[in-house]
């Protein structure tokens, strides 16, 4: 094997030199395991051959082999490839296929060359059919290139002859552990529970290796009480597990599980201890570990460590042909041994350290290590930190590690440093985001300690120390200096925990502070420790003091506004007096609603007026002021009485529309501004005829022979808009049995919906609801349209009855 192939003092660090060594043997070992499964397939390939054509066994083809090799004074490889040159076709026969036959993951199998023997499983068959099926094997085993290979080939050889369902490897490791190193036909999940066997008695693959028998399990309810079983004992009836021939010891078994539950018979015996011998030469070949000093016997140690708290592991020192050390494997572990990336205990036996720790490399840690192996003198090193990138994340760690020598090997121990600085760090972190910190008193020597943060919630300077536990009430205020001391005494005296809030004063104020703390008392009850934590609560109580205003302050509003309403709805109720039963109004039956809004603590603005004036005609009118409170009433009642002394004083409807709007835009000019909207009428009896201006008002709704309309639009803005507002006034003669209605936009309006929407219900309900002179027609009409209540609703229904002359 070639190693190192760095020439010395070619400027390379020992680090680079270091890796470079393991490099090189790493590729070495690749190369030479090339070259041994190159000479054993030509080996094996050349013994299948003789066994196909001479009906030998294996071991008669290969001492037929060596024999005719040493009469021919060739090497036996020499006679090997002359087996293989002398292969003709039988006269007659079909030419064999041009590849083997390849199975679904890509391997090849013998069956291109079993014919007979696959084709017929039953028992009887001929020894001949054995030996062709044993040769095809011995070939299709040339071709593997890992122990699954090796596994799989078997698998696909002996599924169909003797019905063997699964194929499971394993190999005895140093430390009495067997590991499972190739299976086929074995589902994943249950290879991976079953990877790593400890050495316990009562597994039958062990047995196997440890008494070099085969073990043959064909009754599942006696076998389950005997051995620890893989899988459910129904799932397969029938298994069998046959030891590997080794060169000086057995290490290996081979297990063979199917689903029939007839037991193996005396030729299929055979025929699996044949195959397994087979085996022997391939698994030799990849089983390639390096053994360590044998002057050891590792699994004691393994046992010994298996009972020690902390990381330790054994170390074997793995050496070039010159006698310098390579490498160094894991050969035990304890349980609590843990690496940078999490791997734990066991996992980590069989490990090299330069190809799993590459940066350990010609650090001073590996120095130490060649150190102790040499002079036996113990390494202690210093703390130092290891990164290693795993899934492109990397991690940093801090150890101390000891190193002795034990028979040619090394212990190794460690304690992992960082573990304890990161929680550290986590602990410093939650008590600044909390704005908390701990603190410990000891009473008995008088010894305090506080946290750095303690310091910063009291606005302390580390200099000056922390304070005692029974001298702690004179930093706090005067107020809450008694039942602090109290709580204090009570915590020393008699142990009583402590979770009470107190007062200091800084530089920045006063600080509203929270301490926490129990003592541990003794076997007598007498307080030794202390522990608790302080905590600054200064924000979360400004933030209650100022909750607390603030519900102060709506409370006192909410007075306000409720005195506020009760005023004006007083005044309101004082200006809009609401009859409890229809009037006659010069010859009109006039019916009125009013409704004020649920919703709020403030009366709005809607308002209405039906008098008779001096010359026998009548006014009506409704309106409805913008806002709500006290100046929404204020200007209703402005508009009400400006209203009805213009019209008794002979002003014209469009006259006295157009002075209301000059006198909201003059009085907007002194206060807020304000708007109104309004319609106007004016009804002379004599010529039954009804006169209308309108500001921004919905139109009125005329109700006429069962037909429901609403009166044209007429021009005219709201009040309080713009002085170039313009009112036209329009004339409607009533017929007896007519109902004119005038309201405000509470009674057709509802959130989100287009007002077109409110009118056409509106009329739809009327014309169902104001047929003749019935008395309650308004009161069916808002049963019918059920106002929502979220604003004020005013209603007049001015009805010209139809036995009117």
């Amino acid at each position: 094997m070639q190693t190192d192939p760095t020439a010395p003092g070619d400027g390379a660090s020992p680090e680079v030199l270091a890796l470079a060594k393991v490099v090189a043997r790493l590729r070495a070992e690749v190369a030479d395991l090339e070259g041994l499964v190159s000479v054993a397939g030509v080996l094996e390939r050349a013994k299948g051959v003789l066994m196909a054509r001479e009906g030998v066994s294996a071991d008669a083809a290969y001492e037929t082999l060596v024999r005719r090799a040493e009469s021919r004074g060739t090497t036996l490889m020499e006679e090997c490839w002359v087996t293989l040159g002398g292969i003709r076709p039988k006269p007659g026969a079909a030419r064999p296929p041009a590849a083997d036959p390849v199975t679904a993951s890509g391997r090849t199998t013998p069956e291109g060359v079993l014919p007979a023997f696959g084709a017929d499983p039953r028992p009887g068959r001929d020894e001949r059919d054995a030996r062709t099926l044993s040769a095809g094997l011995a070939v299709a085993l040339t071709d593997a290139r890992s122990t699954d290979d090796t596994a799989e080939i078997l698998h696909e050889a002996l599924r169909v002859p003797l019905a063997v369902d699964g194929v499971m490897i394993y190999t005895l490791d140093g430390a009495g552990r067997l590991e499972l190193i190739g299976h086929s036909g074995i589902d994943e999940v249950l290879a991976a529970q079953w990877q790593g066997i400890p050495p316990l008695s009562g597994v039958a693959a062990l047995e196997a290796i440890t008494s070099g028998e085969p073990r043959w399990l064909d009754d599942p309810a006696r076998d389950a009480e005997r051995y620890r079983l893989i899988g459910p004992p129904e799932r397969w009836p029938t298994r069998a597990w046959i030891p590997v021939p080794g060169a000086d010891t057995v290490t290996c078994a081979i297990g063979f599980f199917r689903k029939a539950s007839t037991p193996f018979g005396g030729e299929e015996r055979a025929l699996l201890q044949q195959a397994v011998r087979l085996c022997g030469g391939p698994l030799r070949v990849f089983e390639h570990r390096t053994a360590g000093p044998a002057d050891l016997d590792v699994a004691a140690v393994q046992s010994m460590l298996d009972a020690v708290p902390g990381a330790v592991i054994l170390l074997a020192p793995l050496r070039s042909p010159s006698g310098e050390v390579e490498d160094y494997r894991i050969e035990a572990a304890a349980p609590e041994s843990v690496d940078v990336v999490g791997r734990r205990g066991r996992e980590l036996v069989g490990r090299r350290i330069l190809e799993t720790y590459p940066t350990v490399a010609g650090t001073p840690l590996w120095q130490g290590y060649l150190k102790a192996l040499d002079t036996g003198i113990t390494y202690e090193g210093e703390p130092f930190s290891y990164r290693e990138v795993t899934a492109g994340v990397p991690e940093t760690s801090v150890y101390s590690v000891r190193a002795i020598r034990l028979a040619g090997r090394l212990v190794v121990s460690w304690i992992r440093q960082d573990t304890t600085t990161r929680e550290i760090r986590r602990l410093a972190t939650m008590q600044r985001l909390g704005n908390l910190g701990w603190a410990d008193w000891n009473p008995g020597t008088g010894t305090v300690n506080w946290s750095d943060q303690v310091y910063a919630v009291f606005d302390r300077s580390p200099g000056l120390g922390p304070v005692p536990l029974e001298e702690l009430p004179r930093h706090v205020l005067a107020d809450d200096r008694p039942a602090l001391a109290d709580a204090v005494r009570r915590l020393l005296e008699e142990g009583v925990p402590i979770d009470r809030p107190f007062r200091i004063g800084t530089a920045d104020g006063v600080r509203h502070l929270r301490l926490v703390a129990e003592a541990e008392t003794d076997a007598y009850g007498a307080p030794v420790e202390v522990h608790g934590f302080f905590q600054d609560c200064t924000p979360q109580r400004d933030a209650e003091l100022a909750l607390r205003e603030s519900e102060r302050a709506v409370l006192v509003q909410r007075g306000v506004l409720q005195a506020e309403r009760a005023i004006a709805a007083r005044l309101q109720h004082a200006l809009l007096p609401i009859p409890e039963q229809s009037i006659e109004l010069v010859g009109l039956c006039v019916d009125i609603a009013y409704m004020p809004s649920d919703t709020g603590v403030n009366v709005g603005g809607d308002w209405y007026s039906a008098i008779e004036l001096p010359d026998k005609s009548a006014l009506f009118v409704v309106g409805d002021v913008a806002g709500h409170g006290l100046d929404a009433v204020g200007a209703m009642a402005q508009l009400r009485f400006t209203a009805k002394g213009m019209i008794i004083t002979g002003s014209a409807l469009p006259d006295a529309m157009d002075r209301l709007n000059t006198l909201l835009l003059h009085t907007a000019a002194d206060s807020a501004a304000t708007t109104a909207t309004m319609i106007m009428a004016r009804y002379r009896p004599t010529e039954r005829r009804m006169a209308w201006v309108r500001a921004g008002h919905l139109p009125p709704l005329l109700v006429r022979g069962g037909e429901a309309r609403f009166l044209p639009l007429l021009e005219g803005n709201l009040l309080g808009a713009s002085f170039d507002s313009v009112y036209v006034e329009d004339t409607l003669d009533l017929e007896p049995g007519d109902h004119l209605l005038l309201y405000t936009d509470g009674l057709v309006e509802l959130p989100g919906e287009n007002v077109d929407r409110g009118l056409d219900r509106l009329a739809g309900a009327a014309a169902e609801a104001m047929g003749g002179d019935a008395p309650d027609a308004l009161a069916r009409l808002l049963a019918a349209l059920h106002p929502t209540g979220q604003d004020d609703v005013c209603v007049l229904d001015i009805h010209l009855p139809a036995d009117a002359e």
